[in-house]
């Protein structure tokens, strides 16, 4: 088999289209740009497998410098013994090397790799990844719109721009007041599709009761995601005893284990996967499986993606049942996505079929906008 062997990092800023506020603080801007860390793995064969994840310290800790020093120093020492299907060997020798402690040990960096693995071994296996998963079970993946915390002309407008999408993921922040006016906002504008809250940790439970109670009779809401911080899965267990609606779980379930754990306290009803929290493609897909295996359903979402990680998440997500459409918003809210190939129509994107991700990456874009982050 071909052997790894070369690993290129690069950290490029990506600006927004949009500004794009969660519970925890503004994501990105059109003058406030976002890291995202790509990684570039070459065969001995020359074939080339592409990997991306956003750095985002205020939703979880790992910076672009962190997820950069993690691959060159501690992952590609592992890669370059190994080949591209060695995606299970991959994540052994890393658990070994940056133990995970309780949970995911620098998810971030190891998802950019898996998905570069995963890319390099569709490949050269002549296969796309979902084939390697398993296989697709549906053509087209219909989206999730994302509407950040936000003024209600803000989010109205957001909502009315955003007609064609199958549901609408709305940013919750912690105050009873806004949240409210901004919830029924966009309620009225989408006309009863399906409204996913995200407080992403925002809310005290006492502060939770007053909101729904004040949206009780907005229809279409469908479940309330990760309203307590991500340590407090008690209070989540609590909090189901409390609120009528589906509680999801986000922040405070990154792997298989920490679900485990959350389902044997009655956490959550639903449990949003997204590759890069689970530390790569094949970490997700076991979260997913114990969830659909214990009786909670799966949302599927993402972190602002590039076409790579969207790529990735779409092919993922084809073979899954989703509890709403998904929640990937890099197409939505970014400039630019560093790809082509990816087809996206009326918020529905269509299921790459060539081998590996499906898609072109513009590598002498990359290349020409990689940071000079100093490591060595």
């Amino acid at each position: 088999m071909s052997r790894i062997t070369a690993v290129e990092v690069f950290a490029v800023t990506v600006p927004f289209a949009r500004r794009f506020v969660l519970g925890s603080g503004a994501v990105g801007t059109p003058d406030q740009a976002g890291a995202v860390v790509f990684v570039k793995l070459t065969t001995e064969d020359g074939v080339v497998g592409w990997g991306e994840q956003r750095a985002l310290p205020s939703w979880s800790y790992e910076t672009a410098e962190t997820i950069a020093v993690v691959i060159r120093r501690h992952l590609t020492p592992i890669l370059l013994e190994l080949t591209p299907f060695d995606v299970e060997l991959f994540h052994r020798e890393a658990n070994r090397r940056l133990s995970p402690s309780v949970s995911n040990g620098f998810p971030f960096a190891r998802a950019a790799v898996d998905i570069a693995l995963h890319d390099a071994a569709g490949k050269l296996a002549g296969l796309p990844v979902h084939a390697l998963l398993g296989g697709r079970v549906r053509d087209e993946l219909p989206l999730c719109s994302a509407i950040g915390v936000g003024t209600p002309e803000a989010v109205r407008e957001h909502a009315l721009a955003s007609a064609d999408y199958a549901a609408y993921k709305v940013k919750i922040g912690g105050d009873v007041e806004a949240d409210t006016r901004a919830v029924r906002t966009v309620a009225e504008a989408v006309d009863g599709k399906p409204i996913w809250l995200d407080a992403n940790q925002s809310y005290r439970p006492a502060a939770l009761l007053q909101l729904l109670d004040g949206v009780r009779d907005v229809p279409g809401i469908h479940c309330v995601e990760q309203p307590v911080p991500s340590t407090d899965t008690l209070g989540l267990s609590r909090l189901r005893t409390l609120i009528d609606l589906p509680l999801a779980i986000d922040e405070g379930s990154f792997s298989a284990q920490d679900l485990s754990r959350a389902m044997r306290l009655d956490a959550a009803d639903l449990v949003v996967v997204k590759i890069c929290k689970a530390g790569g493609i094949r970490n997700a897909l076991k979260t997913a499986q114990v969830a659909l295996a214990g009786g909670v359903e799966v949302l599927a979402s993402g972190l602002t993606d590039c076409g790579i990680g969207f790529a990735a998440a779409v092919h993922l997500f084809s073979q899954l049942e989703l509890a709403l459409p998904a929640e990937l918003n890099g197409p939505e809210l970014l400039s630019d996505l560093y790809v082509d190939n990816l087809s996206i129509e009326a918020a529905v994107a269509a299921v790459p079929t060539a081998p590996g991700l499906g898609v072109e990456v513009d590598e002498e874009r990359i290349r020409a906008e990689a940071l000079d982050l100093a490591l060595n």
